[in-house]
């Protein structure tokens, strides 16, 4: 485990609206309010055809095939997440949301899109760490995995 201590810098709560579209709308937002690194809070609606990861066609494989679904209607949707620059300064959004319609539920990573049907609100933590915090590519598995940079906080 590695990890880090930070401190909560600002609070952003917003609208978001029909037909905008997670990750993009929030990492743009993060790109233009300056946010390196927060936690994230999402509730609302998504609309029908939606995309989300599911899980990895086959969880042996040394480089995992994502599964994606899109969502067969109209939906309410919980979320929670982080929002971490990559290593090319990026903001990255990690937001996995739960999905439900009538009595069917799925959850999954919203990476593939996710369109608001008519109103999506987000909270967004700004999050100040006291190590160097960034998201790389692990040669081993193709993922984005949050980095901390290494100190005698490692077990």
């Amino acid at each position: 485990m590695k990890y880090t201590e930070a401190a909560i810098g600002r609070v952003f709560i917003f609208r978001l609206e029909h037909g905008d579209r997670i990750p993009n709308v929030i990492e743009k937002f993060a790109t233009d309010h300056n946010i390196n690194m927060a936690s994230v809070l999402f509730l609302g609606g998504a609309d029908t055809g939606s995309k989300i990861v599911v899980g990895p066609a086959d969880g042996n494989s040394p480089h995992p095939v994502p599964m994606v679904t899109a969502l067969k209607g109209t939906s309410e949707a919980v979320g929670v997440g982080t929002l971490i620059r990559n290593e090319s300064n990026i903001p990255k959004l990690h937001l996995h949301a739960a999905f439900g319609r009538e009595e069917h539920t799925t959850s999954g990573c919203t990476r593939e899109g996710v369109l608001i049907w008519q109103i999506g609100e987000v909270i967004i933590t700004e999050l100040l760490p006291q190590k160097l915090t960034t998201r790389k590519i692990n040669p081993a598995t193709s993922f984005e995995l949050l980095e901390i940079e290494p100190d005698s906080n490692t077990n």
